[in-house]
């Protein structure tokens, strides 16, 4: 679609006016030719020469108003009838048929136009215009094209202050209009005079958006209903769960009770497969999952806690980021949480305990994207941190495939809905990758720049060939990407699946070694406490024997003490003539000692 702008300004407003008159002619100056200059040249023979006959005819262009369309939807009323027959009640109307049915003209235009229905049936009947001739002819090969995107639209918020695109829907009839919800999402950074207002976009005008949507709080999610296209379900940021109908206009049809919704915003909604198409359920960061039906949005039908312990405790809940639900597994749901694991849960289980069923653990922050492969339910994709994963629910402990890490944060992910192993991610960087495992496992196929801020969200159409991508400043891009990556491949529905099952197999085994090389360590670990006690024992014991020895002598040393003392108590002491009797001995012995050295001397 080719944009263009025209610009118009009277004659008037530019430019000096020109003012002319008639006059003589007058000779400014006369050049003579040069004879010299005649030699040079060379004469034609013959000489061929047009001649037009027709009046010469200048080109001249006119600045016309620009046509403007506007549309506007009908509401459809059954008719008919005369007005003293009521159309609700079905006495009235069966009389005023029988009473047509009797009538002459009635039967005289039944039978013309019985002529007209036969001819055509007769027509239809000879030749099958509905007839595939080539139903059984293999699909084109398509890989020969180099992955490639255009810009198809771009569509801007209207507003002046400038809020992010935070989700995108596609219209289920025909892809023809895109609702854009737009939001805050910074705590409490809200500026000031930011409206409320999403819109609903007609994808072949940009330049003013279809129907306004006018909802009490700036609205985080936006669905339509895949059952009635009039009807949308939006997640508001203070909590509440709001319903519009389209041909009632812009205001909120149907609103939830705040004492009954949640406590932080709405960051998933989704519309369950029910037979009256009004059912749905809604997640937040609060920790709770909450069911809901159109008809009595006063209270919710079913809450269930996000509590990974099964103890139903709100404090200990986990924030819901993203929601999956898939009609072909109706009793499943899924739900991506702010810690970065994803708890799958069942439906129909009897206790709010028992609908936790398992969890899978791998991202570092916030899953931003959960999504099932719509050719392969049992393998989803979830994008967080600076990586995107494709799970399957026969592997529980770790991710079959994963993307690098990347330098920039990840946003939104979503599969292709025609080819089972294709995939997009969008970037903080404003890029957006699609990735073809089949065609490449370690780089996107194709990475593009989108913008030059943050894209926060991302919705792939039916066929596969548009993708919308929302930004930071509420820009929506819309992009066609090329043939080949919209477009079943030869013989993609069992190479995608050959690889689900090689490496879901290939990560059993995985598990299967880490779980028994963890038992190993744990016995050693248990080895090596029983050496460690039956040392700890033989060190205790030969404690025990030195301290009794020590105690044993100690015994014996203090008994030798006291008998030592006792004796000396009963030896009795000696007389002053003894004494002196020993001093004499003493000296009579030094001088024996003394005298031989005299001698010598």
């Amino acid at each position: 679609m080719e944009i263009v702008y025209v610009y118009v300004k009277k004659r008037s407003e530019f430019g000096k006016q020109c003012n002319f008159s008639d006059r003589q002619a007058e000779l400014n100056i006369d050049i003579p030719p040069n004879p010299e200059l005649a030699e040079q040249f060379v004469e034609r023979n013959p000489v061929d020469v047009g001649v037009q006959c027709s009046t010469s005819m200048s080109e001249h262009e006119a600045n016309t108003e620009r046509f403007e369309m506007e549309t506007r939807g009908i509401n459809h009323v059954e008719g008919g009838w005369p007005k003293d027959v009521n159309p609700l009640e079905l006495e009235q109307t069966i009389r005023f048929r029988k009473k047509v049915e009797k009538d002459e003209n009635y039967i005289n235009a039944i039978m013309q136009l019985g002529s007209i229905m036969e001819h055509c049936i007769k027509q239809n009947n000879a030749i099958d215009i509905y007839q595939e001739y080539f139903d059984d002819e293999d699909e084109m090969e398509v890989t020969e094209e180099a992955p490639s995107a255009k810009t198809i639209n771009v569509f801007r918020d209207p507003q002046e202050i400038k809020r992010s695109a935070t989700h995108l829907s596609w219209h289920p009839d025909g892809n023809k209009k895109l609702a854009v919800a737009y939001s805050c999402l910074n705590f409490q950074r809200a500026p000031e005079g930011m409206s409320h207002e999403s819109y609903i976009w007609d994808l072949e005008n940009p330049n003013r958006p279809e129907i306004v949507l006018k909802p009490s709080s700036p609205l985080v999610t936006l669905e339509y209903n895949p059952k009635d296209s009039h009807v949308l379900l939006g997640g508001c940021y203070n909590g509440q769960l709001a319903c519009w109908d389209t041909r009632k206009g812009s205001l909120v049809a149907e609103l939830s009770t705040i004492e009954f919704s949640h406590r932080d915003p709405v960051y998933g909604s989704i519309w369950l497969q029910s037979k009256t198409g009004t059912e749905f359920f809604s997640a937040s960061t609060d920790g709770q999952v909450m069911w809901w039906d159109i008809r009595k949005m006063s209270e919710p039908t079913e809450v269930v806690i996000l509590d990974i312990t099964r103890k139903e405790r709100l404090e200990n809940a986990l924030g819901a980021i993203s929601l999956e639900f898939e009609s072909t597994l109706p009793t499943k749901f899924m739900v991506g949480t702010e810690q970065g694991i994803v708890i799958s849960c069942n439906r129909k289980a009897k206790t709010s305990a028992e609908k936790i069923v398992c969890t899978f653990s791998g991202h570092h922050g916030p899953i931003y994207a959960l999504q099932r492969n719509p050719f392969y339910p049992k393998n989803f994709l979830t994008v967080g941190d600076w990586t995107a994963r494709i799970w399957s629910e026969d592997s529980r402990e770790s991710s079959i495939m994963w993307t690098k890490y990347h330098m920039s944060y990840l946003t939104d992910g979503a599969w292709s809905p025609v080819r089972p192993a294709v995939f997009f991610t969008t970037k903080m960087d404003g890029t957006l990758d699609i990735w073809d495992f089949v065609f490449k496992h370690c780089d996107p196929a194709l990475s593009l720049k989108v913008c030059d801020e943050a894209l926060f969200c991302l919705r792939v159409q039916d066929n596969g060939c548009f993708i919308a991508c929302g930004s930071q400043l509420g820009t929506t891009t819309l992009l066609e990407v090329s043939s080949g990556l919209c477009t079943l491949q030869r013989n993609e529905k069992n190479i995608a699946s050959s690889i689900f099952e090689r490496e879901t197999r290939r990560e059993k085994i995985l598990e299967a070694r880490h779980r028994e090389m963890r038992l190993k360590e744990k016995g050693k670990v248990e080895g090596k406490d029983d050496d460690q006690r039956e040392e700890e024992t033989t060190l205790n014991l030969e404690e025990l024997v030195t301290k009794a020895e020590e105690e044993f002598f100690d015994i014996i040393f203090t008994e030798l003490k006291k008998k030592e003392v006792e004796a000396i108590k009963k030896k009795p002491k000696p007389t002053h003539r003894d004494l002196e009797a020993d001093e004499e001995v003493e000296g009579e012995d030094q001088g024996e000692e003394e005298q031989p050295c005299q001698d010598s001397a």
